[in-house]
C-alpha cells in the first residue's frame, strides 16, 4: 500500500487468527495488532485524530504547546504526530516509567515533565492539569476528549466489522476507556448481540497502559453502559499470556496484550462455538528492559512485579 506521509499510515492493523491460544476447537481467538502502527501503538489512531479535531477547532495554534499526561503510548504517538506536523510538546509521565518510553519520547523531540511513579497516570493527570493553567498550553486530554472513542468507532471498529463480521466477542484493556467505548458501539450497532468485554487489572495489580476503575478515577469518555462483562486479571496472567503470544503464536506484544489474551482464553473457556477479537495494543519492543521474556520465569515475574504497569 502507499500512503503520502507517516500519518496517513495509521490505522488498517492485520486481524491475525491465535489458534495456539485458544482452549477449544470451535472457539477461535483472533488479535488486532495495533503494534503494526506507525509508533508502535493504538494511540497513533487518536493522537492523530485529536490533533486534527484541535485544528480544526482553532483550540490549538501554532504558538500553544500540545500538553499531555501519558503512561508512555499516548505520549509517544503525539510526539510522533506532533514533530510530523511541526508542534511542540511537552508530556507528563511517571518517573517510573520504562526506559524506551522516555527515549522514544526525547527521540521525536517532546520535553519530558516527571510525575511521582507511586502515583501513576493519576499523578500524571494532576501534574499535567497543573500546567494547562497557562494558556501557552493546549491540553488533548485523551480521557476527556471525544476524538478519542471516535477514532475507534470510525477506525477499529469499522475495519473489525470489515474483516471479521461473524464476531461474536470483542476484548481489550480498560485503559482510558475509548478503545471500548468506540469499538464497541460499531460492534452493537453492527451485531447487538456482539458481547464487549473489558479486561481490568485487580486493585493494586500493575498491568501497563491498564487501569482499575477502584482507583478513583473513570475516564470522562468512556461509556459504561457499552460493556456487557468486565473480567479482572492480574500481572501474572498477562505477564503468561504475554510469553505464551511469542512462544506459541511468533507474536511479541506487550504486557496488557497478555491481559486481554488471558481474559479471552477465559471467555473461550465456557462457550462452544465464538470468534473473539483481542486488541492487541502494542508491540513488545517498549518493554524489553523489563526482562519480561527472561528464560527464567522467576525472573521475569519479579522484573514485572517492580516496573510501572498502568
Amino acid at each position: 500500500m502507499r500512503y503520502g506521509d507517516i500519518l496517513e499510515a495509521i490505522g488498517e492493523t492485520p486481524l491475525v487468527g491465535l489458534p495456539a491460544m485458544s482452549p477449544k476447537p470451535g472457539v477461535r481467538l483472533w488479535g488486532k495488532l495495533e503494534g503494526q502502527n506507525p509508533s508502535g501503538s493504538l494511540k497513533d489512531r487518536i493522537a492523530k485524530r485529536m490533533i486534527q479535531a484541535a485544528l480544526a477547532s482553532g483550540e490549538l495554534t501554532g504558538k500553544r504547546t500540545i500538553l499531555e499526561p501519558t503512561s508512555g503510548n499516548t505520549g509517544i504517538a503525539l510526539a510522533m504526530v506532533a514533530r510530523r506536523m511541526g508542534y511542540r510538546l511537552t508530556v507528563v509521565i511517571p518517573d517510573n516509567a520504562g526506559e524506551e518510553r522516555i527515549r522514544l519520547l526525547e527521540l521525536f523531540g517532546a520535553e519530558v515533565v516527571y510525575s511521582p511513579g507511586d502515583k501513576g497516570t493519576n499523578g500524571s493527570i494532576e501534574v499535567a492539569r497543573a500546567l494547562a493553567r497557562d494558556d501557552r498550553y493546549y491540553m488533548p486530554f485523551q480521557y476527556g476528549n471525544p476524538a478519542n472513542p471516535l477514532a475507534h468507532y470510525e477506525g477499529t471498529g469499522a475495519e473489525i466489522v470489515r474483516d471479521l463480521p461473524e464476531v461474536t466477542h470483542f476484548v481489550a484493556g480498560l485503559g482510558t476507556g475509548g478503545t471500548l467505548t468506540g469499538v464497541g458501539r460499531r460492534l452493537h450497532e453492527h451485531d447487538p448481540g456482539v458481547k464487549v468485554i473489558a479486561a481490568e487489572p485487580e486493585l493494586g495489580e500493575m498491568v501497563y497502559g491498564l487501569r482499575s476503575l477502584d482507583e478513583g478515577f473513570i475516564p470522562p469518555i468512556f461509556d459504561q453502559s457499552v460493556l456487557d462483562r468486565k473480567f479482572l486479571v492480574n500481572s501474572s496472567d498477562s505477564l503468561r499470556a504475554t510469553r505464551e503470544l511469542t512462544e506459541k503464536e511468533g507474536i511479541f506484544a506487550g504486557i496488557s496484550s497478555g491481559a486481554v489474551v488471558s481474559v479471552a482464553q477465559r471467555i473461550a473457556a465456557e462457550i462452544e462455538r465464538g470468534d473473539i477479537v483481542c486488541l492487541l495494543p502494542d508491540g513488545g519492543w517498549k518493554y524489553l528492559s523489563t526482562e519480561a521474556w527472561a528464560s527464567e520465569l522467576e525472573r521475569a515475574e519479579k522484573s514485572v512485579s517492580e516496573t510501572l504497569w498502568w
